[in-house]
């Protein structure tokens, strides 16, 4: 029988288990019943396994025939890859300026759409440089969540009525991929929209 080397198991298993007699389950999942420690443990031996003790409040303990490394090994697979398989949602933002230009404009839109379809929110912001709408439809697109913010400089404070009428078409142009979560906002000299993606059935 392989002898447990960890100094404190998480269970206890073999010669470690104190009780002086427990209700065995044999390696297949089959009730063998109450019987001695010893005849558990060459039970056990026989199988070339290990005894471990599943149950503890139980009287008498509970105990089963098993391969204790490779349930321990088995159990840490399935944690991984429980992490593995948790999506965590970011915001991604992209930038607008007062004026953007119909081809900036379209790329910002096609970033948003990849960061909604990856489930990540997307925030917009209006400040307006750059390749905006390309960038936002990737975003939407990779399941992020969009930030659209639009940033006003100077004069164009006064016109702030071009930059809502910029993100209504940005919320139109993204409806497919996802809806607005947080409706446009001034924080500062920005205006501020986030975008969440639609949920995947």
């Amino acid at each position: 029988m392989r002898q447990d080397k960890r100094a404190a198991p998480k269970a206890p298993i073999n010669e470690n288990i104190s009780a002086r007699e427990v209700r065995l389950i044999g390696a297949d999942g089959e009730q063998i019943g109450i019987v001695s420690i010893d005849e558990a443990l060459r039970i056990a031996e026989e199988a070339k396994l290990d005894l471990v003790e599943i149950s503890a409040d139980a009287v008498p303990p509970v105990c089963r025939v098993m391969d204790y490394g490779k349930s321990i090994f088995e159990k840490k697979k399935q944690v991984a890859a429980a992490k593995k398989n948790q999506k965590q949602i970011q915001v991604k933002e992209i930038k607008f300026r007062p004026g953007t230009e119909e081809g900036d404009y379209q790329v910002k839109l096609r970033n948003l759409v990849r960061f909604l379809s990856d489930g990540d929110r997307a925030k917009v912001s209006l400040r307006f440089r750059g390749r905006v709408l390309r960038n936002l439809v990737r975003f939407l697109s990779d399941g992020d969540r969009a930030k659209v913010s639009l940033r006003f400089r100077g004069r164009e404070m006064a016109h702030q009525e071009l930059g809502m009428e910029l993100l209504k078409r940005v919320e139109g142009d993204l409806l497919e991929y996802g809806s607005v979560e947080q409706h446009p906002k001034m924080e500062g000299r920005q205006l501020i929209m986030v975008i969440a993606p639609k949920k995947k059935k």
